[in-house]
């Protein structure tokens, strides 16, 4: 079995937080031959999809946790399946890379369309039933009457990621208006807005999803004290919590429609009773919950890789 994994450069990883490496890890231990790229490395050359790749052993040690042998150029059709674990930004870069996977015809985690459809933030909208009130606008007033209804409410970039540029905007807050025009950039890009969950002192849940089936336990982001954001990227701590009833109902509404698009790994957040993202460009969190509650996410998804490539027609 051969792996590519298209990502961020691995020697600025922290392996202990890492879901990528615990993934090239547990396909490592399967014999799996693995192949790494970045963006960079994708050709397209008389039709076939080429990469520039070099042979990659990992080893779960945090100050010598990888070795490049040899490099190649291969046919990415050679490779029996490719993880896509850039991180955004989700730019025109990352578009071009998903449509070069896409044309070389692999098994892609994950599915290069999705990638491209489903933004993280705007396809929640699916799911209304679990959603708080939300406005997804680029006109001012819009928000301004959103803000008026609600009273309290976070506004955010579509494209952001880590808890960048996320606001609290209550009524009468004196800096609204700078804060809308600096976040939808004079009225010309649409940002999301929803009401504030005041349950996120209790966390902001992080509930992976490996094809279909969900891990009965989330992460939860705790805040820093004087913090709105639980990412944590901005300083909020990370709790192991059993999934309630109600994180499980949302995952049953949620998890359908993913494996329909072809998401093998997925991470939603959840704050209170309320479905917020849907993470499927680069989710995290395998390897605190791996720590936390003895578990090996890695292996249910390289399972659910295994079943598809099974299940695969022969070319």
């Amino acid at each position: 079995m051969s792996l590519g994994v298209l990502m961020d450069p691995i020697h600025k990883i922290n392996t202990r937080k890492d879901s990528t490496f615990a993934m090239l890890l547990e396909a490592q231990a399967r014999g799996w031959k693995l192949y790494y790229m970045e963006q960079k490395d994708l050709n397209l050359k008389n039709n076939h999809v080429i990469a520039h790749c070099r042979q990659l052993s990992v080893t779960d040690d945090s100050k010598n946790w990888f070795e490049f042998g040899e490099h190649s150029e291969i046919a990415v059709s050679e490779l029996d399946v490719i993880l896509m674990r850039k991180d955004p930004p989700f730019d025109m870069n990352y578009i071009y890379t998903t449509y070069l996977l896409e044309l070389s015809g692999t098994l892609v985690v994950n599915n290069p369309q999705t990638l491209r459809d489903a933004n993280e933030k705007l396809s929640t909208a699916w799911f209304p039933q679990c959603c708080a009130p939300t406005l997804v606008s680029s006109d001012a007033e819009e928000f301004k009457h959103f803000i008026d209804e609600q009273q309290d409410i976070i506004v955010k970039p579509l494209d952001g990621m880590g808890g960048a540029s996320i606001f609290r905007v209550r009524q009468q807050d004196p800096n609204t208006n700078v804060i809308l025009e600096t976040l939808t950039e004079h009225g010309n890009r649409p940002v999301m807005g929803q009401r504030f969950i005041a349950e996120i002192t209790e966390g902001d849940k992080r509930i992976l999803i490996v094809n279909g089936e969900t891990v009965p336990y989330s992460l939860a982001r705790i805040p820093k004290e004087g913090e709105n954001r639980g990412n944590l990227a901005a300083g909020g701590s990370g709790v192991g919590m059993t999934l309630t009833e109600r994180d499980h109902w949302i995952c049953q509404q949620v998890a359908p429609e993913l494996k329909k698009r072809g998401i093998l790994f997925a991470g939603i957040d959840v704050i209170g009773d309320y479905l917020t993202e849907i993470n499927i460009t680069s989710p995290t969190c395998i390897r605190e919950l791996d720590k936390m509650f003895d578990l090996n996410i890695s292996a249910m998804l390289m399972d659910a890789i295994e079943a598809k490539l099974k299940d695969k027609p022969a070319s």
